[in-house]
């Protein structure tokens, strides 16, 4: 990109985008953007200099020398169809992305989970000891309150977003795959083979002298290594596995779960590099750990200087976020919105010894769908599950037979008796309002926007 680039972006108030515009800004580019509501992402930028607009309208794209889009806005869109007929350069946002990461050492953290919390982890990481990276993270850095900042470091460190297919754009210095399920396979002809050919090619495009980071504890992982390998596309060399119950390069040992924290011992090639403790909870965030701490010590970052940065990590929004401990009640809000993501985040909860509500909005129907049976042998661990209508983003057509009742059905089933249908928010709000007790914790999961009941429930325990 030239000193003189204007570039604007079309819905630039998410956390994908926000984050793009912000490095782009603070690289010394000028920025503009619009969207169809203020965020506070939105308001931070515009208070860093960038020229934020209300609504879409043509003219907003007056002086852009490049246009960045989003992938929610529609190909109508009035500025999207005027950049194209003045002949101005259009990107979709992971384009961008690719633009930036490709042009540097990027670090690309993909996976069905964890992604935003082991990318926020390498950042804060690499933040803490002085390698002044460059970040654009799809989840708010608790530590740093913020997802995004342009560096003058060597790396780059961000997701890299596999739902649909952008991940391909990608071509990383590092390259973490922490796990592969079989999710939004909507974008993928509803075949998970299709998923996992997009992963062997993401891992085939890491840079010649770079490394791929894979869990080898996930089975789809180890069954798609044979093929990473063929036309010699990436070297055994660059191979780097960790894991808990598989023989890999790094492996986690003595592993003590506790209230919000974990420990663990870490060795390479059965060489102790001592001991790790994390200020998040659960098993999953020892897997995010570990994909951290080889990422950094791949950039050059001292082990002891890992240990010590890793430990402040205070996790990322939305990501087991705490909102209040009060009254020996807690409220805890969490992006899982997957079978997977649900049990690990209830099983991080058991271990502060509490009694567990889970409350889930499923999100989309089409999702729902696909792993109606996973979602309903997902709840053992919790004391009591609340269940809420599905969460559809505008145009999605509902599908016949998939419905948060059914879902309800179809988990005191699987045996968890102990759940209920809530339609709506505020309904939930009221009930957990009425019921919650000292001795309780409340977990409310979901993609959607059920972490406004969280935050209601968590000023309300507040204020007894």
């Amino acid at each position: 990109m030239k000193a003189n680039e204007q570039v604007h972006f079309i819905g630039i108030g998410g956390y994908g985008m926000s984050a793009i515009a912000k490095v782009v800004l603070e690289m010394g580019y000028k920025v503009t953007g619009s969207d169809v509501a203020q965020s506070a992402l939105s308001k931070k930028l515009a208070e860093q200099g960038a020229i934020v607009k209300l609504g879409h309208d043509a003219s907003h794209i007056d002086g852009a020398t490049l246009v960045v889009y989003s992938t929610a806005v529609n190909a109508d869109n009035e500025e999207l169809v005027a950049a194209k007929q003045a002949g101005i350069p259009v990107l979709h946002r992971s384009e961008m992305l690719a633009k930036l990461l490709n042009a540097t050492n990027g670090i690309a953290v993909a996976g069905a989970h964890g992604k935003t919390t082991t990318s926020s982890m390498i950042a804060l990481v690499m933040e803490l000891t002085n390698q002044d990276p460059t970040y654009i993270i799809g989840g708010e850095i608790v530590n740093l309150g913020t997802n995004a900042k342009a560096g003058k470091g060597a790396y780059l460190v961000a997701e890299a977003d596999e739902s649909d297919g952008s991940f391909l754009q990608y071509h990383p210095s590092i390259a973490v795959v922490t796990n592969i399920e079989a999710d939004h396979l909507e974008n993928y002809d509803g075949d998970f083979e299709n998923i996992k050919k997009a992963y062997v090619q993401f891992l085939k495009q890491v840079k010649p002298e770079g490394k791929a980071i894979v869990c080898l504890d996930d089975a789809n992982v180890r069954e798609l290594l044979p093929t990473v390998y063929t036309d010699h596309a990436l070297q055994q060399t660059q191979l780097i596995t960790y894991g808990i119950d598989q023989q890999a390069d790094y492996v986690a040992s003595s592993i003590e779960e506790g209230d919000r924290c974990v420990s663990f011992e870490l060795s390479y090639k059965q060489q102790s590099l001592g001991t790790f403790k994390l200020s998040v909870p659960g098993l999953h965030n020892v897997y995010n750990a570990m994909a951290t701490i080889i990422s950094a010590i791949e950039a050059g970052v001292d082990v002891e200087a890992i240990r010590d940065a890793i430990k402040k990590f205070e996790g990322a929004k939305r990501r087991f976020q705490v909102l209040a401990d009060t009254n020996d009640m807690l409220v805890v809000d969490d992006y899982a919105h997957h079978p997977t993501e649900i049990s690990a985040t209830i099983r991080a909860a058991k271990a502060t010894g509490k009694k567990i509500t889970a409350v889930f909005q499923p999100q989309r129907f089409t999702r729902t769908y696909f792993l109606l049976d996973e979602f309903s042998k997902a709840f053992p661990e919790a004391d009591q599950v609340i269940i809420t209508d599905i969460y559809s983003p505008a145009g999605e057509t509902a599908i016949e037979g998939v419905s948060s009742q059914k879902l309800v059905e179809l988990i005191a089933a699987s045996g968890q008796q102990n759940v209920a249908y809530i339609p709506t928010k505020e309904l939930v709000l009221e009930q957990l309002k009425q019921t919650i007790s000292p001795g309780d914790i409340v977990i409310t999961m979901g993609a959607g926007d059920i972490w406004k009941v969280s935050h209601e429930l968590g000023a309300f325990i507040q204020q007894q």
